[in-house]
């Protein structure tokens, strides 16, 4: 299922997060996880964007061409 995982390892995995932080505190977990992801993709489709950010696509700028006679 998700990388190897069953079922049962899903279940499981989710009851030991229920009761370790309890179930009034779940959906704030999972809210603040969300935001998380979705700022996280944000940057990464700024960043590839080209926006003016500092690794954009991985060209850089020529110097500008000096003309013969000009000092």
């Amino acid at each position: 299922m998700f990388g190897g995982l069953g079922m049962w390892e899903l279940l499981l995995i989710f009851f030991i997060i229920l009761l370790f932080f309890g179930a009034r505190r779940l959906p704030e977990i999972g809210s603040s996880l969300g935001k998380g992801i979705r700022e996280f993709k944000d940057s990464v489709k700024e960043i590839e964007g080209g926006d003016g950010g500092e690794l954009g696509s991985g060209k850089e700028e020529a110097p500008p061409q000096r003309r013969e006679g000009e000092d």
